[in-house]
């Protein structure tokens, strides 16, 4: 006769026996200490509970918020006498709850732990706020090192069929573009489906396609937060912020109607990624030398022009940090404010409430600041007022939309400004473009082809003051070529090129008699200044960026 013996059942018997015997235990600490007992295995779990205490708190304290009815806790623990489990119920008692402590075995609690990857990474809070500052997200943060991670963690999302999924969807999307360095988020929805995109170092980005379905729920969460209408198909700007640990990153909300549904794009303005100090912009030593005189000068304008998403606000950030010292007030006019300095006043437009730039420039003015930094000079009024304020004594910084330094004289002039007041008003007018930085890991040297070879000698023979490419080496460029530091991408990074023209008699002369861009930039050439085409090349040959880089965003035939 043959006996089988099923181990699997045997298991499951000792188990079972082992958990009677854990429950048992339970219910004799609780009569013991006069507590109700529960099995929290048949229990429901409120989700939203688990936010009163992290995981980490949770399990050393060896308890669990399992329900939460306003104020009234229900707080399940392995022993009342346990050091951590008090300390943790004294702190929820003094935020002003009512707690119900109920014994349970670790079972019991462990099912509730179990639940913490259940639990949405963030919760809204007043004024459009998504706080994403737990434990968690600081893991996914530092778990993310490619735009691949977010994508997959996203599929895993994605096959959920839970409700609060599109909140957790929302959070990679944004947790992502933070921990990737992305600028925007873009949501692109086509016929079938809706693209994901992130812009990084200033060129788009697939990451992954999605479902229709998923878009329109996560289209109205975003409409949530950023305080936009839910029920209308016009474009809308909005905004709200991610609370980290360390600190607060705002996302700009972009909605524009589409033939399938709204496009959107989510511009993500990380105080990390613009807090640049001067000496890391990439400006050439000379034309470095030339600024530091300038921003130390008492009063006058330092104008950065450049197209949008050039880098002009981050750079005049690096001077504001370098002239800052406790002895001066400096007043800041901008839309948005992208980074918050310490013992700097600054101040954001809202042209809902009227506060335009000029509005906020005229009520600088009345508080008395050694330095004002316009975030953008576009109207008139703005423009004369500016040029008014640094002929009175005052320093100011601002940017306009022009396509080069030689540019901006022309263009004040068409804004209305006097142009014999500009030789008094302006020190040195800039232009700037942004080009990818080649990734140091991989990078590989090759040498120059011919027809790139012609194109750099012909920059380098326009070059004013010779001494500034001396020992510069011409026989090698370096290429593109992609690893996982830099998403195969070939580029980390990017770093501006440069241009200034100071303003001097030549200059004045040329602004008073013959005002055009070919003339000034003429009339500048003994400055020795480089153009944005030298600067570029000398940076190409240096290994830090190509020419097809630098052709993106400089005309090299002008």
């Amino acid at each position: 006769m043959t006996i089988n013996f099923d181990e699997d059942k045997q298991d499951k018997r000792i188990s079972d026996l082992h958990k009677e015997e854990e429950e048992h235990l339970a219910q004799v600490m609780a009569s013991k200490y006069s507590i109700p007992y529960l099995d929290l295995t048949v229990v429901p779990i409120d989700i939203d509970a688990l936010r009163y205490v992290s995981e980490l708190e949770a399990r050393q304290a060896s308890l669990a918020v399992f329900n939460v009815v306003d104020k009234k806790l229900d707080v399940a623990v392995l022993s009342p006498e346990n050091t951590d489990t008090q300390t943790v119920i004294k702190k929820l008692e003094e935020k002003g709850n009512t707690v119900q402590i109920y014994m349970t075995s670790h079972s019991s609690l462990e099912k509730v732990w179990s639940r913490y990857k259940d639990l949405s990474f963030s919760f809204e809070t007043k004024g459009g706020a998504l706080d994403i500052s737990n434990d968690q997200i600081t893991d996914f943060l530092a778990s993310v090192h490619s735009t691949k991670d977010v994508a997959t963690l996203i599929e895993e999302v994605l096959s959920m069929k839970k409700a609060y999924r599109i909140s957790r969807i929302l959070e990679i999307i944004l947790a992502g573009a933070i921990a990737v360095s992305a600028s925007d988020v873009h949501l692109e929805p086509e016929e079938t489906y809706v693209r994901l995109r992130y812009r990084l170092d200033g060129m788009l980005t697939d990451i992954l396609d999605f479902d229709l379905e998923t878009f329109r729920l996560l289209l109205s969460r975003i409409k949530l937060i950023s305080n936009l209408k839910l029920n209308i198909g016009s474009a809308q700007d909005g905004r709200f912020s991610i609370k980290l640990a360390h600190e607060e990153i705002e996302i700009r909300t972009s909605l524009l109607p589409g033939v399938y549904s709204d496009s959107v794009v989510l511009r993500v303005l990380n105080p990390q990624s613009i807090s640049t100090g001067l000496q890391e912009l990439g400006i050439n030593e000379h034309l470095l030398k030339i600024l530091m005189h300038e921003i130390s000068k008492p009063n006058g304008m330092i104008l950065n022009t450049g197209p949008t998403g050039s880098g002009k606000t981050t750079t005049l950030y690096a001077f504001l940090k370098k002239v800052h010292v406790p002895g001066i007030k400096i007043i800041t006019i901008e839309n948005p404010v992208e980074y918050h300095l310490a013992g700097i006043v600054q101040t954001q437009t809202d042209e809902k409430k009227n506060y335009t730039f000029i509005e906020g420039l005229r009520s600088a003015l009345r508080q008395d600041p050694d330095i004002i930094m316009v975030g953008e000079i576009r109207d008139t009024e703005t423009a004369q007022t500016s040029v008014n304020a640094a002929l009175t004594g005052h320093l100011v910084f601002s940017t306009l939309h022009t396509n080069n330094a030689a540019g901006t004289f022309p263009r004040l002039v068409d804004l209305g400004v006097n142009p014999k007041t500009l030789s008094s008003a302006i020190n040195i007018a800039m232009a700037q473009r942004l080009v990818r930085r080649l990734c140091p890991h991989c990078k590989q040297a090759t040498p120059i082809q011919e027809a790139d070879k012609k194109i750099i000698d012909t920059v380098l023979e326009s070059v004013f003051d010779k001494t500034q490419i001396e020992g510069l080496q011409r026989e090698v460029v370096y290429s593109a070529q992609g690893c996982e530091e830099c998403n195969n991408t070939g580029f980390k990074g990017r770093i501006g090129v440069h241009e200034a023209i100071l303003m001097n008699d030549a200059i004045e002369k040329v602004i008073n008699e013959n005002l055009s861009e070919r003339e000034i930039r003429k009339a500048s050439l003994p400055q020795g200044i480089l153009d944005l085409k030298q600067d570029g090349v000398v940076k190409i040959l240096q290994g830090i960026t190509t020419l097809e880089e630098l052709t993106r965003v400089v005309d090299m035939e002008e």
